[in-house]
């Protein structure tokens, strides 16, 4: 019958050994680095990452105007060019009308299953090339949470692996420890008594 005994690598004792001691520590330093350290990792990895998304997402608002407009030609069995724009998958030939420029038309990326006639939202950058739309508040927050758990699920495994590696030493310092003291006592119980 085996009996655990909390918290003996604690207490003095006469086989409690400086590596107990030491993997003790090892355990305690672990233990707070990883409820401690790596929550306060994630959150400030997500709170810089949100400010930048929200910066990013502003400049893009701020360059990229909406426009309603008509689908003309239906080419939407093509891809859009542009990755990361789910919403627009498919492109189509649209026509809108701005103040003062008259009518236009342009390829412009469609929500898919656009039809002639439908009346969309594209986005068009600063020289009239058709985009994606600039990421909302969702997009930023998603981005911000992915960041976070990311960074805190890497301070982890540097955490875990750090002290795996510290474990191993320990356990390598302890059987070389264990050598020293068999080859020191070992003789005493190998001779034959006489």
């Amino acid at each position: 019958m085996r009996t655990r005994v909390r918290g003996w690598r604690w207490r003095r004792n006469p086989l409690r050994r400086r590596s107990d001691v030491m993997e003790a520590w090892a355990v305690l330093v672990a233990a707070v680095l990883l409820f401690v350290v790596t929550p306060l990792a994630g959150t400030a990895a997500g709170l810089y990452a949100h400010d930048q998304a929200r910066s990013r997402a502003t400049a893009l608002r701020a360059e990229r105007h909406q426009v309603r407009a008509t689908v003309t030609g239906d080419e939407s069995a093509r891809p859009g060019p542009v990755r990361g724009d789910r919403a627009h998958p498919h492109q189509a030939k649209v026509r809108w009308t701005e103040p003062g420029a008259g009518t236009r038309t342009a390829v412009a990326r469609v929500p898919a299953g656009s039809r002639s006639g439908d009346l969309v939202t594209v986005w068009f950058d600063a020289r009239g090339r058709a985009v994606a739309p600039p990421p909302n508040d969702v997009a930023v927050w998603r981005h911000t949470v992915m960041v976070g758990l990311c960074a805190a699920g890497g301070s982890a495994a540097v955490i875990l692996l750090g002290y795996a590696v510290q474990r191993r030493a320990a356990l390598r310092h302890r059987m070389d420890e264990w050598e020293r003291e068999w080859a020191r006592t070992g003789p005493r119980w190998t001779q034959p008594l006489t």
